[in-house]
């Protein structure tokens, strides 16, 4: 596998697309195991069972619905994916950010943060 931070945007998102579609899945279900699949260590140490729950037991926006690729940030160790995300009960545009590190030949998600 190629050094994540030397791929390709194209490279990137085939790998980065389908690890968030299943974080966003995970959290539309409250499904942890899904959640949390792709994460790294510390960030499932931060985002436990109990977490998950109390952060989707608020709907008011609905569940998370499409989302639009903005652009890469690559820093030396690790990647970052910019997307523009909407929830099902909003017309609000809201910015989906996540980390990605590399840990050998494995890709990972160390942060995201929907805001």
């Amino acid at each position: 596998m190629s050094k994540l931070t030397d791929m390709t945007d194209a490279e990137i998102l085939a790998i980065a697309e389908p690890m968030m579609d299943n974080l966003l899945d995970g959290s539309n279900e409250v499904d942890h195991a899904k959640h949390v699949r792709d994460f790294t260590q510390r960030l499932k140490d931060i985002v436990t069972k109990a977490n998950l729950e109390a952060q989707c037991a608020n709907r008011s926006l609905g569940y998370f619905s499409k989302r639009e690729f903005v652009c890469v940030f690559r820093k030396q160790h690790n990647v970052g994916v910019v997307w523009r995300q909407f929830f099902s009960k909003s017309d609000d545009e809201y910015v989906n950010h996540a980390i990605f590190v590399q840990r050998g030949d494995q890709i990972l998600i160390d942060h995201c943060l929907i805001c």
